[in-house]
């Protein structure tokens, strides 16, 4: 069966059972019963000598594209392959936050076409992902910064996504615990979009997972690929460390480690990894409910279901494969939510962590076929993977289903950095480590 053949979308509940439908009522009745109900959410796969799509990388992308190649083409053929357990991965290592205020059309069709998607994520994937719609607020300190993001905003309009301007009054109404008068840089103003906000990562990897599983996909834990077999132009599966598993299609998802993956078969990416770091704080009382990005500085902050504040900054400037950071960064993190939320001074830091990011050259991401026949690419995501997980996965999956570009999907090929068609968001040229 080749990739462009077309098959029926399958029904959601196609496949093979795993924990059966979750209700408020079934709850109830395990609550009355102990608890022993319950069966596993996803099956543990054992590897098959081969399938018609490998997916390598078990993480938030890879997960989504398996869980669409079988509900809504009919391919239930696939293998996902993840090197250590599901959810320890990027997708499991971020700070949740889901908008689509971009400013290139392209960028904010694809965007907004993935927040749609969390928006019925739940109800589709019958778990509860914790979508919370709190609104994201981006400051601004300078004028040249308000025009700025005032284009953003009318672009957004022009294109039917929600942008809201908001005042100094009226941030501080929204916002109580900023300073709009502190000495580094006073706060203008901000822009809202209020169907923003935060996803329980966790419940991301966990539901795609569940689901991929019951619609019929391998999930297949603890498998390190080490290599990719290829015969001639093309890929012919890949070596893991539980065997040789064949393949018509491999598609590459696996986040910051784009690159080592390509070099297996001798593709050198666009890309350069770098680590991006993150932290949360101790819990706290309800003290913040939009996440708040500083426009004078790389720093965004939301409050958790729990209490604690999760925020993060900029990635470190060198290239890197540590899932760690530095402390230069934590300390340019800490200054500058002390410096916009002085109330955070004497609040205390739990925990902090670090994901690998693949940086690519223009700052958008890459969802396209390479010269080799057979091997897709998802990855180059930068900042942006987690908030575009849906619209990552349906993409890729239409791309090895119909062996053409999704439309939304279509600007983010491969091709675009030797035609000279890149998506530059920021406008900061071919420097990874500016977007």
């Amino acid at each position: 069966m080749s990739p462009a053949a077309k098959s029926p979308p399958a029904p959601l509940e196609a496949g093979r059972a795993s924990s059966g439908r979750y209700s408020g009522w079934r709850l109830f009745l395990e609550g009355l019963t102990g608890q022993r109900g319950w069966s596993r959410a996803w099956a543990k796969a054992a590897p098959r000598p081969r399938y018609r799509v490998v997916i390598v990388g078990g993480g938030g992308h890879g997960l989504a594209t398996a869980y669409y190649l079988a509900a809504e083409y009919g391919i239930r053929d696939v293998a996902v392959l993840e090197r250590g357990p599901i959810g320890l991965g990027n997708v499991g290592r971020n700070t949740t936050i889901i908008r689509s205020n971009y400013f290139h059309p392209e960028n904010i069709r694809f965007y907004e076409f993935s927040l749609k998607l969390w928006e019925t994520l739940e109800q589709r994937l019958n778990f509860n992902a914790m979508v919370s719609q709190r609104g994201t607020l981006n400051l601004f300190h300078t004028e040249a910064q308000r025009d700025l993001f005032t284009r953003r905003a009318n672009m957004m309009r022009l294109h039917g996504v929600d942008a809201e301007a908001l005042s100094r009054e009226e941030v501080k109404e929204l916002v109580p615990l900023v300073d709009l008068n502190n000495g580094r840089y006073p706060v203008l103003g901000g822009f809202l979009q209020r169907r923003g906000g935060t996803v329980r990562h966790d419940a991301v990897a966990w539901g795609y997972a569940r689901a991929a599983s019951e619609a019929g996909a391998d999930i297949i834990e603890h498998c390190e690929v080490t290599g990719i077999r290829r015969e001639g132009a093309r890929v012919s599966g890949v070596e893991t460390t539980r065997g040789a598993i064949g393949a018509e299609i491999v598609c590459l998802a696996v986040a910051g480690h784009s690159s080592r993956l390509a070099a297996m078969v001798g593709l050198q990416l666009p890309i350069e990894s770098h680590v991006l770091q993150a932290f949360v704080s101790e819990p706290l009382k309800p003290v913040l409910d939009v996440v708040l990005t500083y426009g004078a500085g790389h720093f965004y902050v939301s409050q958790s279901d729990k209490g604690g504040l999760v925020f993060g900054g900029a990635i470190d400037g060198y290239n890197s494969y540590g899932q760690r950071g530095t402390l230069p960064m934590a300390e340019e993190v800490a200054a500058s939510a002390v410096t916009l939320l002085p109330g955070l001074a004497r609040v205390r830091v739990l925990r902090q962590w670090g994901g690998v990011m693949d940086m690519s050259m223009d700052g958008s991401p890459i969802i396209s076929k390479t010269p080799l026949e057979g091997l897709i690419l998802n990855g180059g995501w930068c900042y942006g993977g987690f908030k575009a997980i849906p619209a990552g996965g349906l993409t890729t999956a239409h791309l090895i289903a119909r062996d053409e570009p999704h439309p939304f999907a279509s600007h983010l090929d491969l091709r675009r950095f030797a035609a000279g068609r890149t998506v530059d968001e920021r406008g900061t040229g071919p420097f990874p480590y500016a977007h």
